[in-house]
């Protein structure tokens, strides 16, 4: 699983790079560079979800058509949901031990003293997971037309605006448990156990199309089941259901705005 950086973020703020740059560009210099320094959380965050593709597609069954699915195989269900897998890979097991670990380590409240705002650290974590998100699905989307033939998003805008609504209430969430995390351990272990609700919402082990009535139903008020739902119906032509738009949007401001309040820096 994702590993924690330990190391200091190199935002000092009479370092050349932030003189040259400004505080913010800095934090973000820097903690792109440790970033990219952890081959852990870059394999499951951006490779991984690739990988799974590929071994599902080993599966005969998983490609070929199935009349109640409109024609479409298992394998295409799977493109989707690996990229939500990638998402909840960096929000909830990824982000949150490299934040409550600086704030453990008293580094939050060392960059409280300089031009630095805290908040700039938590922005920089936001951007660079969120953009490893966004490579991971432009890969899981190429692995699945070049190796199993799956049909690129027939309606991209509404695919590209399900995939940011995604993306932001990911990223919230795993404000959120930094925020109610107050140590390493803590945000590990919530991290954890969102980490396996939120793959069973997603469809990572039975796709959300495929489940009974009643189970797609509750999935479809979280938001990685309205996600999946969403990118599976932009993925097929259609305009994603604003219900499950309006749900990604609710989730997303829900969440940010009580990780906004319960937040601390100390």
């Amino acid at each position: 699983m994702p590993t924690e950086t330990t190391t200091a973020p190199a935002t000092a703020p009479g370092s050349r790079v932030a003189r040259r740059h400004g505080p913010a560009a800095a934090v973000l210099i820097a903690e792109t560079r440790l970033f990219l320094r952890e081959p852990g959380n870059l394999f499951w965050i951006f490779a991984f979800p690739s990988v799974l593709l590929v071994i599902l597609g080993f599966i005969p069954a998983f490609k070929e058509t199935q009349d109640d699915l409109g024609g479409r195989r298992v394998i295409d269900l799977y493109v989707p949901i690996s990229i939500l897998l990638a998402m909840i890979t960096a929000a909830v097991q990824a982000m949150p031990p490299i934040l409550t670990a600086y704030r453990e380590r008293g580094i939050l409240r060392r960059m409280s003293a300089t031009p630095v705002r805290s908040s700039a650290l938590l922005c920089a974590q936001i951007l660079l997971h969120g953009a490893a998100c966004l490579a991971s699905a432009l890969l899981v989307t190429t692995v699945g037309r070049i190796a199993y033939g799956v049909a690129l998003p027939e309606h991209l805008p509404g695919y590209l605006l399900a995939l940011l609504l995604a993306v932001g209430a990911a990223l919230t969430l795993g404000s959120m448990i930094c925020a109610l995390s107050r140590t390493t351990k803590a945000a590990t272990a919530f991290g954890t156990g969102a980490y396996l609700v939120m793959m069973f919402s997603a469809g990572v082990w039975l796709p959300v199309q495929t489940m009974p009535d009643a189970l797609r139903r509750i999935v479809e008020i979280t938001p990685f089941g309205a996600a999946s739902q969403a990118l599976e119906q932009a993925a097929s032509g259609s305009w994603p259901g604003w219900i499950h738009l309006l749900v990604l949007a609710l989730w997303t401001a829900a969440l940010g705005s009580a990780a906004a309040r319960l937040f601390r820096w100390q």
